[in-house]
């Protein structure tokens, strides 16, 4: 029998992980973090304590068995570490670099309480790209189901609800309105920090469930959601579209040439791969001196990006401080080493014009912070007589975003204040058959959250179809049994859909 591990047998320091050199990599897309090597992962998966009540599969919005897939990768079992994961997530080298494990899984790692936590997530990249580089797959026996789903949208929550339901036998046709799959991890995510090949292998998993994609096909002005139910003929439909439009701030100058929001500088760059202009036709405008507002992971990303373009300098201007900053703090320090320049406290009041409708600068105003807000961070207050005048020749807003509105629009479905999507506890909307989940319900969110609404919505639409959730063990002797009629527990029974005639 091995022995039990302690805090105090463990191995005492995280596995190193490399990076490309600051200097070198602020000039490419190629990905700054090289990931674990398999001393490193062997030396990382020993700092698990195995828990036997894991806090951490609690901290996982999908709930992946943590300390089972470590274990496989102690035993030198990888494939079986693949398997393990794959049960719960099929986006192992997508999570394993872009979830901020820091204040999920991690978060709540005991080891954390004296050392380093155990790095979970590039254990969980580890795999993922092993699994990439080997081909595995992980398929199971399908058996039709009869159904037709279709799926709004191809970020993290419609890819999440598609895999569930691909497993359940359903047959699944996911809907992008871009030209190629992925949602916000194809065009908000740089190739530095998130590959495109990683995000294609990903894809490619699913479509050998069965999965199939539609994209170039806007949902709301191709059809819209009542016709996919009423004509289209799909037996239940998720939306998960996403929260992609951009916020502006309104301030005087916002429609000034040289202002833009981080959602468009990324599209282009990621997805329609303007960062190789001009061998792609896809123009992006580019300063020489250029201010991204805001300080979340988006902002790191387009700070980032216009400096890899060409920049000769990048501001980060933020009206908190670092400590209230919403991006990870691994997205910070990769900065700073690349060399962006921080303006904390900072807020603009009026862009300032060349007189020929450009950007030449901005003004701005000193903050404090005061009490705290809603989001239980100090609220940022002007210091009276403290403006100034700030130059640059770019402006990148990364304030936040919206529901895509479309949806919205176009259909019958109920809204709330905000334009998001309403649905309840189990991820239904006021449509029959119709669920929601992800950005388009919650606002922005995190891929691994926007996955664990994929999830849930799957369960919730396996039940209104009455497909036996065979990761639940809903008709178990106790759980408010409805009957029995000729041996068949009551609740196993179907319905058949019927249209009245008018």
């Amino acid at each position: 029998m091995a022995k039990k591990k302690t805090i105090r047998t463990i191995p005492q320091e995280r596995a190193p992980v490399s990076e490309q050199d600051p200097l070198e990599r602020a000039k490419n897309f190629a990905e700054v973090s090289c990931g674990f090597r398999l001393q490193d992962a062997l030396h990382e998966a020993e700092r698990c304590l195995l828990c036997p009540d894991p806090a951490c599969v609690e901290g996982c919005p999908v709930s992946i068995d943590i300390p089972g897939f470590i274990r496989m990768i102690s035993a030198k079992d990888f494939r079986g570490a693949y398997d393990v994961i794959s049960d719960t997530n099929l986006l192992p080298a997508i999570c394993g670099r872009v979830c901020p494990q820091e204040s999920q899984c991690e978060g709540v790692c005991p080891v954390g309480e004296t050392l380093e936590p155990v790095a979970i997530g590039r254990l969980e990249r580890w795999v993922g790209d092993l699994a990439i580089a080997e081909s595995w797959t992980s398929i199971p026996y399908i058996e039709a189901s009869g159904f037709k789903i279709g799926i709004v949208g191809s970020g993290p929550a419609g890819m999440a609800c598609a895999a569930d339901m691909a497993k359940a036998g359903c047959d699944v046709t996911v809907y992008e309105a871009f030209h190629q799959p992925g949602g916000v991890l194809r065009y908000g995510i740089p190739d530095f920090r998130l590959p495109n090949a990683v995000i294609d292998a990903e894809i490619g998993n699913l479509r050998k469930l069965g999965v199939k994609f539609e994209c170039n096909t806007l949902v709301g002005r191709l059809f819209t959601i009542e016709q996919m139910i009423d004509e289209l003929g799909f037996h239940a439909v998720f939306i998960g579209t996403g929260a992609g439009s951009p916020t502006l701030p309104g301030i005087p100058g916002d429609s000034l040439n040289g202002v833009l929001s981080a959602n468009e500088l990324l599209t282009r760059c990621n997805l329609m791969l303007a960062r190789e202009f001009p061998n792609y036709d896809t123009p992006v405008p580019l300063g020489r001196r250029v201010a991204v507002i805001g300080s979340g992971n988006t902002a790191m990303d387009a700070m980032r990006v216009c400096l890899r373009l060409g920049a000769e300098k990048v501001h980060c201007i933020y009206r908190r401080t670092k400590a209230e900053s919403p991006a990870r703090a691994e997205e910070i320090h990769h900065a700073e080493e690349e060399g962006i320049e921080f303006h904390w406290l900072t807020n603009p009041v009026d862009i300032l014009d060349d007189g020929k409708g450009n950007v030449r600068g901005m003004r701005c105003i000193r903050m404090e912070l005061g009490e705290p807000d809603d989001s239980g961070r100090r609220r940022p207050v002007p210091v009276a007589g403290s403006e100034f005048e700030f130059a640059c020749d770019m402006i990148v807003f990364a304030i936040g975003t919206n529901a895509n509105p479309i949806i919205g629009q176009t259909s019958k479905l109920k809204l709330n204040k905000r334009g998001y999507i309403e649905a309840d506890v189990n991820l239904a909307t006021s449509m029959a058959g119709v669920f929601a989940g992800g950005d388009i319900v919650t606002g922005a969110a995190t891929v691994i959250e926007a996955m664990g609404a994929g999830r849930r919505a799957a369960r919730s639409m396996k039940a209104y179809l009455g497909i036996r959730d065979t990761g639940i063990d809903d008709l178990a002797e106790g759980s408010g049994s409805a009957g029995k009629l000729f041996g068949i527990d009551l609740r196993e029974r179907n319905f058949t859909r019927i249209r009245v005639a008018n």
